[in-house]
């Protein structure tokens, strides 16, 4: 599982962009900073915001605490779709603004609406994510994977012609996301990660919500060690 958030102070706002290019399509890579809520506790994050696309055309999965940062690794492609990979607020703080500014559509799986409430109460996602649905982006195919667990709603993006998935925080190099808050279940994370991710190509890229990316082939040895260690 991976390491608890540290107690909260001051923000450190900051980014970091890098990319990673396959064929015409690339995945961009920008780290955000701000905080984490729920349950009447704050921390302070670090998260990964992905932006996948060429040079006309992107998505984003995850508009984390800087539009603007957002906004300007877009660098004028046109904004696709806002895809929320579930609805705590690190992972949906700045969606309403990046869309405000682009005009893009934010998506997010319906089971997740009560959380996506708890930070924007005013403002509803333009559409909903389902399971096995596709996006379809610069010509290449997103799949829609529905991986409750870490939030009801939470779902992965499985590109595989760009052999990667993205896992939001379901998968983290090192084991399942955490469990234990509300809306949380840790055998239901176990079987979405089992039953969902693990049965992809070993050599598929897992990038996540925090933290350094993994793939498939290096974590599907740990299950059992998961299992054992509880959340």
């Amino acid at each position: 599982m991976a390491a608890e958030p540290k107690p909260h102070s001051e923000p450190k706002p900051h980014s970091e962009a890098t990319s990673e290019t396959v064929p015409r399509v690339r995945v961009d890579h920008l780290v955000t900073s701000g905080t984490f809520s729920l349950d009447g506790g704050t921390w302070d994050v670090d998260n990964n915001v992905w932006i996948v696309g060429d040079d006309h055309e992107a998505i984003v999965i995850d508009a984390a605490h800087d539009a603007d940062a957002i906004a300007d690794a877009l660098g004028g492609r046109t904004l696709r779709a806002i895809v929320c990979t579930h609805a705590h607020n690190d992972h949906i703080d700045a969606a309403p603004a990046l869309a405000d500014r682009t005009g893009a559509p934010i998506l997010l799986h319906a089971d997740d609406l009560p959380l996506w409430q708890q930070t924007h109460p005013d403002r509803s996602p333009d559409d909903w994510l389902t399971d096995g649905q596709t996006l379809t982006v610069a010509g290449v195919g997103l799949t829609v994977l529905h991986t409750p667990g870490h939030a009801p709603g939470a779902v992965c993006l499985y590109a595989p012609a760009l052999s990667t998935v993205f896992t939001g925080d379901t998968l983290f190099n090192g084991g399942p996301g955490a469990t234990g808050r509300s809306f949380s279940s840790f055998p239901t994370i176990v079987e979405s990660i089992r039953e969902r991710l693990l049965t992809l190509p070993a050599e598929t890229v897992v990038r996540t919500g925090h933290g350094e990316t993994t793939s498939v082939g290096a974590e599907a040895p740990h299950l059992a060690e998961w299992v054992a260690r509880g959340h």
